[in-house]
């Protein structure tokens, strides 16, 4: 009977350890898988306020200026808050619209003088007949001198970007400005520490099991 109870525990306690190990590696597997590569901008549109008609901006002439304005709306997550600030607290509207080689894709309405710091808007509707969902988000702080640095006309903010008007580099690295990779990362490592404990918490659940089976055997 000891024996048997000795073989039940080791065999409960090696299949619950298999259990986690294929469940560490398909999460690993999962997140390992690459991400379908988006299409690549070609150019930016603007319109708003204090523009006559809209600033056309192409990769292959201003690339600087369009991968600075994609900046600001590349790193939206996948919801945004349901409602924005008051009308009267948003300030000027620039919509920017994202373009690829196919066409028109993403639309986005920025207020850079938002009270409180700028605010995005992303519509439900896009411009190449998708759907996502409606939300208001946080912009980056640099967005009005952006903006201005790329030909839109707004008051000059020199704290936001390093290397003068309209160029330099970041003050704060790629890395810290993206807040949806860094949220990914520390999810992905939360499910991995939460399937460890599983594993065991199963794993000392059967051997507290074989030990009271046999407890129990010897004290009869």
């Amino acid at each position: 009977m000891i024996r048997r109870v000795r073989r039940l525990a080791a065999v409960t306690g090696s299949v619950a350890a298999l259990a986690c190990t294929l469940a560490l590696a398909g999460t690993a597997t999962a997140q390992a898988a690459p991400k379908p590569k988006a299409a690549a901008p070609t150019g930016v549109d603007i319109s708003g306020e204090r523009l006559d008609a809209p600033l056309k901006l192409r990769s292959d002439t201003s690339p600087n200026e369009v991968n600075l304005l994609v900046d600001q709306v590349k790193w939206l997550g996948t919801t945004g808050q349901l409602r924005g600030p008051a009308a009267k607290d948003l300030g000027p509207k620039y919509t920017v619209v994202v373009l690829v080689a196919a066409g028109p894709q993403r639309a986005y309405d920025l207020f850079p003088l938002a009270k409180g710091g700028p605010r995005i808007y992303r519509p439900g509707k896009q411009p190449d007949q998708s759907s996502t969902r409606a939300g208001w988000f946080f912009g980056r702080l640099n967005m009005p001198e952006t903006l201005r640095s790329v030909g839109v006309p707004m008051p000059a903010q020199f704290d936001t970007l390093a290397g003068g008007i309209g160029g330099g580099e970041r003050v704060l690295p790629e890395e810290a400005l993206d807040p949806v990779q860094n949220i990914d990362t520390a999810l992905g490592e939360l499910q991995r520490l939460l399937l460890l404990n599983v594993g065991v918490v199963l794993v000392i659940t059967a051997g507290l099991a074989g030990i009271a089976l046999l407890v129990r055997r010897r004290t009869r």
